[in-house]
């Protein structure tokens, strides 16, 4: 039998273990990750004239931000923390005042973006959530004015301000494996644009955004590859975020992507023009039409909000030579194998493979096509974007010419 000082003993010991199991639980449950915040957009409005402009954005709960500058073009940039569902027409925010162009949406898991575009260099003389005096919910007031081209000099130098601290620069993808370690053939499926970048919008009170269109066909595609043996697939975004251009690339190559395939669905001057395209890359445009395609690709980051670092010459030659030398020949075959895929079953433009720079295209190491699916400029291609039948019918077209692509190289 235990004596008095034994039982004691384990007494104290099964005390002691409980507590510890009970500080355990709570630091787990402390420690846990904070869900990111939701807030409600429930209405917005600009009023003002070329000198000083107002916004105001009707808040459920109160918005921490950040505001910085950008040049080329002039643009502020307001960061909320959280997502935000925009729940007011999008008639609410267009464009007046000092501002050519107001673009709003998501930027990443927990972060939302608002950039306010001016043709002359504009700053923000208040900028501020304020709780509502009658009933609850908050607003965001952000009092705009044109400033002197050394203010706004002073106001970018200043970098990040305002309420938060939560606004911290994108954090970079970190890389993972260079290649798959097994004889999987490896998709990566782009769907252009994304979260406050919207690409190109039909007119009208129905608009059609090009966001919308290419992350349900990349969704399809990666469903078809994904059914098809020996061949996985994968997406660089799921959902509507934005990621930048050269964020495109990086996923792709870090996933060990054998392919890269970008799918978008622009707009023309011409609006009679439509049916599918495939571009791959060159340092100089195969025509007009091309030329002008790319350019308004390239300014993806900076419809975004996100500084275009710009890299010297040298770097840009060494990096197309790569990419030509290393990749060219292989995303031509995938180009001319989609063409001859879609050829009688698909619309096709006249020359329907043709080239320009593309930086989405950039990867020195992987074989990647730009697919423009239609154009939202075209009354015809919109109806058909939107029908399921067409989509499975191109995405099983594209899944074939994957499959006689990788036959090709012996896979």
């Amino acid at each position: 039998m235990l004596s008095n000082a034994g039982r004691l003993l384990r007494s104290n010991r099964r005390t002691a273990v409980f507590c510890l199991v009970l500080a355990h639980i709570f630091l787990s449950l402390v420690s846990l990750p904070a869900a990111a915040t939701e807030l409600n957009a429930k209405a917005a409005r600009i009023a003002g004239d070329e000198a000083r402009t107002r916004i105001v954005i009707d808040f459920d709960i109160k918005p921490d931000f950040t505001v910085h500058y950008l040049t080329n073009p002039n643009r502020i940039v307001v960061d909320i923390a959280g997502t935000v569902n925009f729940a007011f027409a999008t008639e609410q925010m267009e464009a007046r005042g000092i501002y050519e162009r107001v673009r709003f949406g998501a930027m990443s898991a927990g972060r939302t973006r608002l950039v306010l575009t001016s043709k002359l260099p504009a700053g923000l003389e208040v900028a501020e959530a304020r709780k509502n005096e009658e009933g609850d919910g908050w607003r965001l007031v952000l009092d705009g004015a044109i400033v002197t081209p050394e203010q706004y000099a002073a106001m970018k130098k200043q970098g990040n301000w305002g309420n938060t601290e939560s606004s911290a620069p994108l954090t970079p993808l970190a890389p993972q494996q260079l290649r798959s370690p097994d004889s999987v053939f490896t998709v990566a499926i782009d769907a252009g644009h994304g979260g406050i970048d919207t690409g190109a919008v039909t007119p009208g009170k129905n608009p059609v955004y090009e966001k919308n269109i290419t992350l349900d066909f990349a969704t399809a595609l990666a469903r078809e590859l994904n059914a098809r043996p020996g061949i996985k697939a994968f997406l660089t975004r799921d959902t509507d975020i934005f990621l930048s251009l050269g964020e495109r690339v990086q996923v792709a190559r870090s996933r060990g992507a054998n392919l890269f395939i970008s799918l978008h669905a622009d707009t023309l001057r011409e609006k009679s023009t439509r049916g599918a395209t495939v571009y791959t890359i060159s340092d100089r445009a195969s025509d007009k039409l091309a030329d002008e395609l790319a350019k308004r690709e390239n300014t993806s980051d900076e419809v975004a909000g996100v500084e275009v670092k710009k890299e010297p010459s040298e770097v840009n030659d060494i990096l197309i030579d790569l990419t030509r030398r290393e990749t060219r020949a292989f995303s031509i075959s995938l180009a001319n194998s989609i063409v001859k895929s879609f050829e009688g079953q698909i619309g096709l433009i006249n020359n329907p493979h043709r080239s320009a720079g593309f930086r989405v295209l950039t990867a020195p190491d992987v074989p990647s096509v730009l697919l423009e699916l239609g154009f939202l400029s075209n009354t015809e291609d919109v109806k058909q974007l939107q029908k399921p039948d067409f989509r499975d019918k191109l995405v099983t077209l594209i899944a074939d010419a994957v499959k006689r692509y990788r036959e090709k190289l012996g896979g």
